[in-house]
Order: structure tokens, then sequence, then C-alpha cells
């Protein structure tokens, strides 16, 4: 008989749930980019998100070990930079177009991972639909945007890297609840004074919104999905993520894709879960399953 406890909702779901969480709140992250500023937005977002983590997962500070700091400082300095990076971003470029830009990061950590050079071809095929997403050929290319949804792909390659090495020291909540707080505060150098002058009660209250949805509630979604699922078959639904990204940058801030967007963000989405595989994942101990963090970014 199934546990009362049990969620009725079915693993993809879940994960598809979750990435709908991280795009709806970038998508409203737009209006208080346009108040506080990028690194202001990100801050605050961060500075929010860290708080409840801090509150719902007290921080394992006794286990950690002199060799495991630096990749706590380096991962939370990553994930401080990389929110600021794609934030920055879609203050100037589309959201879908600064989603697809972004995934090149992690889609290439898929590829190299795979030990498979054949592989290698979808990055070059999301690349494709990039240039076609960005349309460089037109007068109108901001290279500003792409700049930095570039870097944030480079960044977001990083995060997972270090993900990886973290997640085998540390469980997922307990190594968001210890790095979040140094994303905070790496935010805060550049932050404090773009917001400084702005802060009322309605953004705060706007800023923990948005760290509801980002990373709180997509983390507590994926850690249920991936108890029934692979990480590849979860980065399959991963890829799904610029397509999300378009429709509710159409949805929500009016940002109409041509044909030929369209047809590159195709491309990504394409490439994305071809350079997965996987399905059902075998039974495991609970102490074994993955971290969602190794596999999504609080972006």
């Amino acid at each position: 008989m199934r546990s009362a406890l049990n969620v009725p909702v079915p693993p993809w779901g879940l994960a598809v749930t979750a990435i709908l969480s991280v795009q709806l709140g970038s998508a409203l992250s737009v209006d208080l980019i346009e108040t506080v500023g990028p690194a202001g937005t990100a801050w605050l977002r961060l500075s929010m998100g860290a708080l409840i983590l801090v509150l719902i997962a007290r921080p394992p500070l006794r286990s950690v070990r002199r060799g495991d700091v630096l990749p706590l400082l380096g991962l939370g300095i990553t994930t401080g930079l990389v929110t600021i990076g794609f934030l920055a971003a879609i203050e100037h470029i589309p959201l879908g177009t600064a989603v697809a830009i972004e995934f090149l990061g992690p889609l290439t950590v898929a590829a190299v991972r795979s030990h498979n050079r054949k592989a290698l071809i979808w990055p070059a095929v999301a690349l494709l639909g990039v240039v076609l997403l960005t349309e460089p050929w037109q007068g109108d290319f901001n290279l500003t945007g792409v700049t930095f949804a570039a870097l944030a792909a480079i960044g977001w390659a990083a995060y997972i890297l270090l993900t990886q090495r973290i997640g085998d020291r540390f469980t997922g909540i307990g190594a968001l609840s210890m790095t979040v707080p140094i994303a905070a505060a790496t935010a805060a150098v550049v932050g404090i004074p773009q917001a400084a002058g702005h802060l009322t009660f309605g953004i705060l209250a706007a800023a923990a919104g948005l760290a509801i949805l980002l990373p709180v509630l997509p983390f507590a979604l994926e850690m249920l999905a991936l108890r029934k699922m692979t990480p590849t078959a979860f980065g399959t639904l991963m890829a799904l993520e610029p397509a999300l990204g378009v429709l509710l940058g159409l949805l929500i801030l009016h940002q109409q894709p041509s044909p030929i967007q369209a047809l590159g963000i195709l491309l990504v989405v394409l490439a994305g879960a071809a350079a997965q595989r996987g399905g059902r994942r075998r039974p495991a101990h609970p102490e074994q399953n993955p971290s969602p963090a190794d596999l999504d970014f609080v972006g």
C-alpha cells in the first residue's frame, strides 16, 4: 500500500514544475532589476534565499574540513557572480535568449563528461541555435547582453564541477545552506551600492517572493523528483529550460521571438536533450541520491 507521504505527482511533473519556477522567478526579476539593478536584485534575492535556507536547514559547519573551505568559497562566489551575470544579461536581451546562451555551459559539461567524441556535436548544434537566436547580422545585436550571458554560461559550467566535489561531502541542502550565504555576500559587493536608496518594504517583499521561486521551491521539487529519476533523465528535462524561458518571456515580458529565433530555440532544446541519456534510477540508499544542486542553478 502506498504511503500517505508519497507524492501523487510523477517525478517528471515535479521536475518540470521546478524548471517553471526557475524561469518564472527569472521573468519576474526583470521589474526588480529596473529598480535596484541586476546586482542589487541578485543580492536581495540571494540574501532572502540564504535566510530561508538557514532557517529550514542548519548549516553543517561542524562537518567542514580544511580541504572543504576553498571549494565551498569557490562555489558560493561562483553562484553569486553567475547570478549577477545572468540578471545583467536579461536586462539587455530577451529571457529565452539569455537562458539558451547560459545553457551552453552545462550542455558542454554534459557532452565532455560523456567521454564520447560524437557527443561534442551537440554543443555545436546548440551554438548554432544561439547564433540564430541572437542574430548577430542584425543592427540591434546586443553585445553587452550576450557577453553577460556567455560569462554566466562559463560560470555555470564551473558551478557544476565545483558542486560535484562539494556533493561528495555534503547533502544538497546542507551545501546550499553554506554556499548561498557566501553567494549573497559576493553579490553584496556591487549589489548594496546599486540597491542603496531604493529599498522599501515592497522591494524586500518582492525579493522574498522571488527567493521562494528561486532557489527554495525548485530545490524542494527537484529533491523529490530525483528520488525516482537518474540525473541524466533529469538533465534531459532541463533541456526544456530555454523553451520555457521563451514562453514566459512571451507571456510575462511580451518578448516575441521571430521565426528564425524560434528555430534557434528548437535547436538548443534538441541539442540539450540529445546530450543526455538515462531513465528511471536504480534503487539506491537515500544518502546516495544526487543533489539537485548538481543539476540546476540558482540563476
